[in-house]
């Protein structure tokens, strides 16, 4: 039956045909609003920025400049532009100031890009994401990612993308992806979340590792929920990993940091040792002391507790190095 806001919509295959052409309308008119973005930046180049003007009575100076929206080799555009460009769409500052920014990235740095986008290619979200990430690139680094990404960016994940530009930066500028992973390592974190415990007993765990800790860590997890498995827990994996996080925790709290240094002496903590592929000499890196396993040593891997003559179970051995 037809809708009377629909009346052409009087089938199944009707109502889909409609719903086919207003969305592909729909997605038309969003590029459509980016070309008047990018027509609307060229109208407002920097030299078309008024000359400053100095106040007559206490000396600042006031007026318009020209700055930067996208990336390295795209045009500067005057300061005030995009926020009359957001008003007449009713959009934020920075909302309008990012349409304008992905426009001109897509223009002129992500030009391959942008022409499978106005060919209906490509959506315009994953393409104005990618702009957003190749705004800090170098010219070349956002050229490299473009020309990588022609054939296959309509189909390959996000995932994909962000190791692509990932990839870029530490090709075209190693500075900056070394600044990158220094403020990457100093945003590490892992966080209890104790006080928002709820009444059912349990709490949110979340953290940002770096990578050889992580996989050390889901290592020691793991084979802790192995244990419990063989030990006959019928729990599913996901509650033993969680059970297995909490008994890591209490064998590390019964190791004795102080053996080695003798009575009294401060705790001692021997930074775990990460031997290069290419080279035999390890180089420490500072890190707490991880369960071993007791024939390979690798890090991560808890040894199964031993048990004395008594059947009570031994203090598991431990090890710092790789």
């Amino acid at each position: 039956m037809a809708s009377p806001e629909l009346p052409e919509c009087d089938t199944p295959a009707a109502v889909l045909a409609f719903a086919q052409r207003r969305r592909a309308a729909a997605q038309r008119a969003e590029i459509d609003v980016v070309e008047a973005a990018l027509v609307w930046a060229s109208m407002h180049p920097e030299e078309s920025v008024s000359e400053v003007s100095t106040g007559s009575t206490n000396g600042l100076v006031f007026g318009e400049g020209a700055v930067p929206l996208a990336g390295e080799g795209a045009p500067l555009v005057a300061e005030f532009a995009p926020m009359e460009f957001g008003a007449a769409l009713g959009l934020s500052t920075d909302s309008a100031r990012a349409l304008v920014g992905d426009a001109l990235e897509l223009a002129h740095r992500l030009k391959r890009t942008w022409k499978l986008v106005r060919a209906g290619k490509v959506p315009l979200w994953k393409a104005r994401r990618l702009a957003q990430l190749t705004t800090t690139l170098p010219l070349d680094g956002a050229d490299f990612v473009d020309r990588q990404l022609a054939a296959v960016v309509g189909k390959i994940s996000w995932a994909g993308i962000e190791r692509l530009v990932d990839q870029a930066r530490v090709m075209f500028d190693p500075e900056g992806a070394e600044k990158q992973r220094l403020a990457a390592a100093d945003a590490r974190r892992f966080d209890v979340h104790t006080r928002e415990a709820t009444h059912d007993g349990t709490v949110h765990v979340e953290g940002v590792l770096d990578l050889a800790d992580a996989l050390d860590l889901d290592a020691a997890i793991r084979h802790g929920a192995e244990e419990l498995a063989a030990l006959g827990s019928t729990e599913a994996l996901d509650v033993r990993r969680s059970i297995a996080a909490g008994e890591l925790a209490r064998r590390q709290l019964a190791l004795d940091l102080r053996a080695e240094a003798g009575d009294g002496a401060a705790s001692v903590v021997k930074p775990r040792q990460v031997v290069s592929s290419t080279s035999t000499s390890p180089t420490p890196r500072s890190a707490v002391m991880r369960p071993a396993s007791p024939t390979s040593r690798r890090p991560g891997r808890s040894c199964p507790p031993s048990r004395s003559a008594s059947g009570a179970a031994a203090t598991p051995r431990w090890s710092s190095g790789r």
